[in-house]
């Protein structure tokens, strides 16, 4: 069942996210790669050891506990804690990609693989496999204040996943604010003359004169 003869099983360290909880465990496995362990799974379940969950928020609990079975299609994502080198012999050629995916609330930046000698369209098509390699990743959440950390690989659910690639990040006000410095500033009337603005200037009556003083007095 394992690989080698003899000796201890290979145990392997994961962290997992879901929606709601971080789970930190380990996992007896003959695979080495993080994908390999979630996406031979011979169920849609795993079975962790020496288990910390913490939830999320700032009243979230962490709860310890000896085993877990932890529902694969609930994981978000998966980070390995190990950096495992896939050997030559497994080593399928492929094109690396950037991309931006959309698990949420999280999301994920990092190198996808994809097959050669196709457009970006078809490879993303045949893109496949429960849980995707995302390699030299970055993963954050905004929406649950989660601070962007990086790893070297992660591997996320592709059934809870959007894809973006290439992708770029563009102010949503760039367009706004370009409009308003084009726009054609509307004619100004110039202030109405002193007295009554109902009349124009050249019509407005003049002021009548004061009473001459009388002489003689």
């Amino acid at each position: 069942m394992f690989d080698g003869v003899g000796g201890d099983a290979p145990v392997v360290s994961l962290t997992l996210y879901t929606d709601a909880f971080i789970i930190r465990g380990s996992i007896v496995t003959r695979h080495r790669r993080v994908t390999d362990i979630l996406n031979m799974a011979d169920d849609g379940f795993l079975v962790m050891s020496d288990v910390t969950s913490d939830e999320f928020g700032t009243r979230g609990e962490t709860i310890r506990a000896e085993f877990a079975q932890i529902n694969l299609a609930a994981v978000l994502f998966a980070v390995g804690d190990t950096k495992v080198e896939t050997p030559t012999e497994l080593r399928t050629p492929k094109v690396s990609e950037e991309a931006m995916i959309s698990v949420p609330p999280f999301k994920v930046t990092g190198s996808i693989y994809l097959m050669p000698g196709r457009s970006l369209r078809e490879a993303l098509a045949e893109l496949s496999g429960r849980f995707v390699p995302v390699t030299e990743a970055a993963y954050w959440s905004d929406v649950l204040g989660e601070a962007r950390q990086t790893a070297e690989i992660v591997a996320v659910n592709h059934d809870r996943a959007q894809i973006l690639a290439p992708h770029r990040i563009v102010d949503p006000w760039a367009d706004v604010g370009g409009a308003a410095e084009t726009a054609t500033p509307a004619e100004t009337t110039p202030p109405a003359p002193s007295g009554d603005p109902a009349w124009p200037t050249a019509d407005i009556p003049p002021e009548p004169r004061p009473p001459a003083e009388p002489t003689g007095w």
